[in-house]
């Protein structure tokens, strides 16, 4: 099984089927480890998989309340929910 820091390398060099693999192997092993869920958030996102990103964030955020999902929860919400009528009225 991969640590943090490996799967932290994969994301980086862009290997994310390799990172959502072992992470995905992580969680089906310990469906309460938080850093895997909020690492699986990440690879999503970076993926374009925007609504499974948010998934995996609150699933984090609901193992520990004080996770790092936390930040990217509300970060990805703001991205989602954001709104300028000046970009619909050029």
């Amino acid at each position: 099984m991969l640590t943090d820091v490996e799967i932290a390398e994969l994301i980086d060099c862009g290997d994310l089927e390799s990172a959502v693999s072992a992470l995905n192997d992580r969680i089906a092993t310990d469906a309460g480890d938080e850093q895997a869920w909020f690492l699986r958030g990440k690879v999503n996102w970076k993926r374009g998989n925007h609504s499974l990103a948010i998934s995996d964030y609150e699933h984090a955020v609901a193992i520990n309340e004080n996770s790092n999902a936390r930040h990217a929860l509300e970060m990805s919400r703001d991205i989602i929910n954001f709104f300028n009528p000046d970009l619909l009225n050029p």
